[in-house]
């Protein structure tokens, strides 16, 4: 005797949407009966009967499009990649990342490498707190700048 499967229970906005659509069905029926009742009693109640019932069937058939609706968006998610169980779907599992091969260089008849510019040697840092361009060149018979002051004013002269 074979074993029956265990179904899986239904996600949660699944289930809330068969309870509206369960719910609307009762209203629409109990529409129909009071219709029906009333219709056979001659009563003023068939006229807001009959149109509860046309809100039922439209708010029935609204449910039922919510429940398909809800059902394909909880199917799509548990077949997406990097879901929750990724082998509950019908996808394959991703293995690891396929890389291309860089394209190889077509058969072209083989052109001279190009000579190498040699560069030049790097500069050495200048020392803490000096700027890092070069000191402009000093013209002949002037004395050399003092490295911590301000230039070639004199020592003793003053400014008023």
């Amino acid at each position: 005797m074979p074993t029956a499967r265990r179904r899986r229970r239904l996600p949660d906005e699944v289930r809330t949407a068969v309870v509206r659509a369960v719910l609307c069905l009762a209203f629409t029926l109990v529409g129909i009966v009071v219709a029906a009742l009333s219709s056979y009693a001659d009563s003023w109640l068939m006229t807001p009967a009959l149109m509860a019932m046309g809100l039922g069937v439209f708010g029935t058939m609204w449910c039922l499009l919510e429940i398909l609706i809800s059902r394909q968006v909880a199917a799509q998610r548990v077949r997406a990649p990097n879901s929750a169980s990724p082998m509950g779907g019908s996808r394959t599992p991703a293995g690891p990342p396929q890389y291309r091969q860089p394209p190889q260089p077509r058969s072209q008849p083989q052109s001279q490498p190009r000579p190498r510019v040699p560069q030049p040697p790097p500069q050495a840092q200048p020392p803490y707190g000096q700027p890092p361009y070069a000191q402009p060149p000093q013209r002949p018979g002037t004395p050399p700048p003092h490295p911590g002051g301000p230039g070639p004013r004199q020592a003793g002269a003053t400014t008023r």
